[in-house]
């Protein structure tokens, strides 16, 4: 496919961020081509833990009887001990999913010019926090704090990592600070549990929770974050809306099934729109609480967030799945080996953001990318870079923005403070304009 660079993507940027697209070609970097390209990569290991989590999810199931997908969801993903998330290598091409950040620097290049050039237009507020929702080994977060600092930035600057899992915390902390971080005990009185210096000297701090970021002016980022929270699923039926459980097979002990509430549940009450016209429906009540909080912040503190995920904006119906060594896994078969995942419904974020927010998207990530001026970021590598370098650089570029690829797949979505609203309308936001 032949590759067309147009520069007048690259024209509602400041003249500085067209000055890195166009001309700085000093970090082309290698990165391995991968197969499919599909949500947070995960590995597979500890072969007990499978049959440790099964027994559990059975013993459990016998004693309240079945149990929700998000709670599933919730043991199978960040069970401290079990969890598939904890205590492993996630991501890669020996795992189960790829990420864009991990496909090479130009997705987090054109995500880190995103922010500069928002937060330029918005006036450089100092300090400014860096905050990134489920950092995987902390690529994104590297070519952010790498971009900064070519533009000066560094000195006003610290990044803040909101991450549940210990064993991807101590990769985000070797890959972003070598061997300077320092973890807090357990009795610690600061927010944060761990705390390091970065190679381009930015502070950089670990969390749990969003909550316990500093309450400063932040540009929040999320790639493929929300994906991954727990959903309940629901199916309208003759009787009504009825929730979609999960229990012990009886024709096989060792296996799970679908089954159908009797009656209504708490989460079909609270959850389910009177107005609601699909007859299936996956809502993820922790992705509105977060994003809530998300917003506080925003509307308190100020600051700017940026999401990429895989998702619709309220159209799709059955999209849990779960995915492991590249392909489509039963979600209820070996819990704990594979990756579980469902799309994420932009719409219920827009409704839980409510009118505090100004919000963007969602757009495709080929046209989010193709405005920032990838091709032209590409083009302009591909002139500088070793030749052995050129063909990964472009099979990277296609597997991103590539329709049938991650390009209509992925979406992005931007929110702002309200009060901003009358200055965006003056200064159009980048990457949201058609292509």
């Amino acid at each position: 496919m032949q590759i067309i660079f147009k520069e007048k993507h690259v024209a509602k940027l400041s003249n500085l961020l067209k000055i890195f697209i166009l001309k700085n070609t000093k970090y082309a970097s290698t990165f391995p081509v991968y197969r499919n390209c599909t949500g947070l990569s995960r590995s597979i290991g500890y072969s007990q833990e499978p049959l440790f989590l099964t027994k559990y999810l059975k013993t459990k199931m016998k004693v309240t009887g079945p149990i929700t997908v998000a709670d599933y969801m919730r043991e199978v993903l960040t069970n401290p001990v079990t969890g598939y998330y904890m205590h492993r290598d996630v991501i890669g091409d020996k795992g189960d999913f790829i990420t864009s950040p991990e496909v090479g620097q130009l997705f987090g290049e054109m995500v880190a010019v995103w922010l500069f050039s928002e937060w330029q237009k918005v006036g450089s507020p100092n300090p400014l926090q860096l905050v990134e929702l489920g950092p995987g080994r902390g690529s994104l977060s590297e070519d952010l704090l790498r971009v900064f600092a070519k533009f000066g930035a560094a000195n006003v600057v610290s990044l803040h990592l909101v991450e549940l899992s210990p064993h991807l915390g101590r990769l985000q902390a070797q890959r972003l600070c070598g061997d300077t971080t320092k973890e807090n005990e357990p009795n610690s009185v600061e927010n944060h549990y761990r705390s390091g210096t970065s190679l381009h000297g930015t502070p950089v701090f670990w969390y749990h929770r969003l909550q316990d970021v500093p309450r400063y002016f932040s540009c929040v980022v999320a790639n493929e974050f929300f994906d991954a929270l727990p959903i309940h699923k629901f199916q309208k039926t003759e009787a009504g809306w009825r929730e979609i459980l999960i229990d012990i097979d009886p024709s096989d002990e060792n296996k799970f099934k679908y089954v159908i509430s009797r009656g209504e549940t708490l989460a079909s009450r609270l959850f389910i729109k009177k107005t609601e016209c699909r007859n299936h429906l996956e809502v993820s009540p922790e992705s509105a609480v977060i994003i809530q909080h998300l917003v506080d912040r925003l509307e308190e503190d100020g600051g700017i967030a940026l999401l990429a995920d895989y998702g619709h904006n309220g159209t799709n119906t059955d999209t849990f799945r779960a995915f492991k060594r590249h392909q489509l896994w039963d979600p209820l078969v070996e819990p704990g080996t594979a990756d579980l995942t469902a799309d994420v419904d932009f719409s219920c974020l827009k409704d839980a953001a409510g009118d505090r927010v100004v919000t963007y998207g969602p757009v495709s990530q080929r046209e989010f990318l193709i405005n920032m001026g990838i091709a032209v970021r590409l083009e302009k590598l591909l002139k500088s870079c070793k030749p052995e370098l050129k063909d990964r650089l472009v099979t990277g570029y296609h597997l991103m923005v590539d329709k049938e690829k991650m390009g209509d797949r992925f979406k992005f979505f931007a929110l702002f403070p309200s009060v901003l609203k009358e200055h965006l309308q003056k200064f159009p936001v980048a990457g949201f304009h058609n292509a």
